[in-house]
């Protein structure tokens, strides 16, 4: 738990006044948002997009200033955790089901920097994490069965009895390929299905560098694109 504080709150000293920030989602963010309230109590004037209805949930109750992403004209940074980092910064990202509006976010993103700690990083993605896909209610089956043929074994992601469902009203099948080796290849043999959305394959081109927290509370920085 300290680990993943000390990353978040380092990353977020990166963090200047009117900047426009994209808040991140999932346990390791939240300690992002939670920094960024106290340095806007403390005068901080930024302006913030959020990837979760939940991290616009937290970060309006510590009075940071939240707008819709098509209110922004561009994004200065965004700070994110992730599931699994491997050596070159690929990531997988969407263990909080919201893999869509944080890849969107990123991409738009000046920087982007990861924050993790150091159980989440890996020779290879998908070792230890599923890979989370996004995909359309509509005819679920089908598209679980193409994602089969491609190697994984896909399991619609619950919560609770229900099914899962994202802030964009869609399912999230977690899929264990085991070793990637190629994730963009994987990628794009993913997003080549009909009824996918979005992978939580993020690409190391648009990671600028990876803040590593560890228990002794050091904080180490991985630049990936410096």
């Amino acid at each position: 738990m300290i680990a993943k504080k000390n990353a978040a709150e380092k990353a977020v000293e990166l963090i200047r006044d009117g900047m426009t920030v994209s808040l991140g989602s999932g346990s390791t963010a939240m300690y992002a948002i939670q920094k960024i309230g106290e340095r806007v109590r403390q005068g901080l004037t930024i302006r913030t997009v959020a990837s979760s209805l939940k991290s616009e949930k937290l970060a309006k109750e510590l009075n940071i200033p939240v707008y819709d992403p098509s209110e922004v004209d561009s994004i200065d940074i965004a700070i994110d955790g992730a599931d699994e980092v491997d050596m070159k910064g690929n990531l997988i990202k969407g263990g909080g089901g919201s893999l869509l509006r944080e890849k969107v976010l990123a991409f738009a993103s000046k920087k982007f920097h990861v924050i993790v700690d150091q159980s989440k990083l890996v020779e290879h993605l998908g070792i230890k994490t599923a890979l989370p896909v996004e995909i359309i209610p509509f005819a679920e089956t089908l598209t679980l069965r193409h994602l089969r043929s491609l190697g994984c074994d896909p399991v619609i992601r619950k919560s609770g009895e229900k099914k899962f469902i994202s802030d964009n009203g869609s399912l999230i099948a977690d899929c264990r390929f085991g070793e990637i080796t190629d994730p963009a290849w994987l990628d794009m043999k993913i997003k080549m299905i009909p009824g996918v959305i979005e992978t939580g394959l993020f690409s190391a081109k648009i990671v600028t560098s990876v803040f590593v927290g560890s228990e002794n509370g050091e904080v180490s920085e991985m630049v990936i694109n410096g």
